[in-house]
C-alpha cells in the first residue's frame, strides 16, 4: 500500500508506531520496523549517551527505516540532534513543534522531520520551517492531547499544508486506515495499539489492566500536571483529582525527587524546564514539579508494573482492544483488513 508517507520514509506500509516514552524502546521499534511500519524510539527519557546506545540496538535488530522522537524543548536538544545525524538515523518526529534551525540542521544531513501537532496553526508553522510530513493527533490520541476530535483535525490540516499528514488518535485497525486515508491523510500513528502487543515490554499485569478498560475507563484530566492528559483512570488519577492544591504540591516534591535521582537530572535544570512548561499556562508550582516529572510517573506503571503509584497513558481505542498479536500480526492484519474494505468500497452495488 504506497502512499506520499511510504515513499518519503522508505516503509513498506502507512503505519507509524510512536514514539510512547518508556514503551517504545529497541525492542518494539525492530518488531515494527521488520513488520514494515515505521517504529519511533522514545528517547525523551534517555541520557545522550543511552540515546546512542538504543539507536544502535535498534540498527542491530533490523535493517529497515526506523525514527528517533525528540523534545524539540530539551535544553539538550541540539546534541541530540546531532546523535541522529551521525548514527544516520532516518527520520526525526518531534513532540512539539521544533525550531526553525533544528529543522534545517536535520534536513541538510538528509533526515526526514515530521512533527506532532494538534492544532492546524501549528502544522501551517512547521510545514513553513520545512518539515517533510507533520502528524496531527486529536483528542482521541493517548498522553497530551488536544480537544478538536481527528475527524475534525485532520481535514483542516490536509487542506492547510501541503506536505504528507499522518493520522493519530483513534486508529487501530484497517478501517481506520481507510478512513485516514479517504481524509487525504498519508498514513496513522498508534500508540496504544503498538502498546498493547506482544512485542512491547510493558509488564504482563499493565497489559491486562488496558485490556480490561473499556471506553469509559478512558479519562482526560488536567489533574497530573495542569494539562489535558488522556489516560487510564487508576488510584492515582483519582487521587490527585481528590487533591487539594497544597497536598497535590507535597506529592509532586516527593515524586520529583524520585525522578531526580533516576535520571540524573539537576533540581537547576528541572526547575528551569518547570518555568518553560509554566510559561504563558495558569499553573501552580506543584503542577509544574508533576509535569516536570510525569516520566517518572509513566516509568511506575510502564517499567515497574506498579498501576497504583503511576500514570498509564491511553488512546480511547484502549476500550476496544482485546488481544496482543505481535507487531508483524498486527501489521499484516490491518493492511489486509484496509485492503478487503477498499474493495468492498469499490465493488458494484
Amino acid at each position: 500500500m504506497e502512499t506520499a508517507l511510504t515513499r518519503l520514509t522508505g516503509v513498506r506500509h502507512p503505519i507509524v508506531q510512536t514514539g510512547m516514552g518508556w514503551v517504545a524502546g529497541p525492542r518494539l521499534v525492530g518488531a515494527t520496523a521488520n513488520a514494515g511500519a515505521l517504529g519511533i524510539l522514545a528517547s525523551a527519557t534517555m541520557t545522550l549517551d543511552q540515546l546512542r546506545g538504543a539507536v544502535r540496538e535498534v540498527r542491530a535488530r533490523t535493517d529497515a527505516p526506523f525514527g528517533v522522537n525528540l523534545r524539540a524543548d530539551a535544553a539538550d536538544a541540539g546534541d541530540r540532534v546531532r546523535i541522529l545525524i551521525d548514527e544516520g538515523v532516518p527520520v526525526a518526529s518531534f513532540a512539539l513543534a521544533p525550531s526553525r534551525e533544528l529543522i534545517g540542521e536535520l534536513k541538510e544531513a538528509g533526515v526526514v522531520v515530521m512533527p506532532t501537532v494538534g492544532a492546524r496553526r501549528h502544522a501551517e508553522k512547521v510545514a513553513a520551517w520545512g518539515a517533510d510530513a507533520v502528524l496531527v493527533q486529536g483528542t482521541e490520541g493517548g498522553g497530551h492531547t488536544g480537544e478538536v476530535a481527528t475527524t475534525v483535525l485532520l481535514p483542516q490540516v490536509v487542506d492547510a499544508v501541503g506536505i504528507p499528514v499522518v493520522a493519530a488518535g483513534g486508529f487501530f485497525d484497517g478501517r481506520g486506515l481507510v478512513a485516514a486515508l479517504a481524509y487525504g491523510a498519508a498514513g496513522v500513528a498508534m500508540g496504544t495499539r503498538f502498546l498493547l502487543t506482544s512485542d512491547s515490554t510493558v509488564p504482563d499485569a499493565v497489559k491486562a489492566r488496558y485490556l480490561a478498560a473499556t471506553v469509559r475507563d478512558v479519562t482526560l484530566t488536567r489533574a497530573v500536571d495542569g494539562l489535558p492528559h488522556r489516560m487510564l483512570r487508576t488510584e492515582l488519577v483519582d487521587a490527585l483529582e481528590r487533591s487539594g492544591r497544597v497536598r497535590g504540591a507535597l506529592q509532586a516534591v516527593r515524586r520529583a525527587a524520585g525522578y531526580r535521582k533516576l535520571s540524573g537530572t539537576s533540581w537547576r535544570r528541572m526547575l528551569r524546564d518547570g518555568r518553560a512548561l509554566r510559561h504563558g499556562k495558569d499553573l501552580t508550582w506543584g503542577q509544574v514539579l508533576l509535569a516536570a516529572n510525569t516520566p517518572m510517573l509513566l516509568r511506575a506503571s510502564m517499567v515497574d508494573g506498579r498501576t497504583d503509584l503511576g500514570v498509564m497513558a491511553s488512546g480511547q481505542v484502549a476500550g476496544v482492544i482485546d488481544d496482543l498479536p505481535s507487531c508483524a500480526e498486527l501489521v499484516e492484519r490491518i493492511v489486509k483488513e484496509a485492503e478487503v474494505t477498499c474493495r468492498r468500497l469499490t465493488a458494484p452495488r
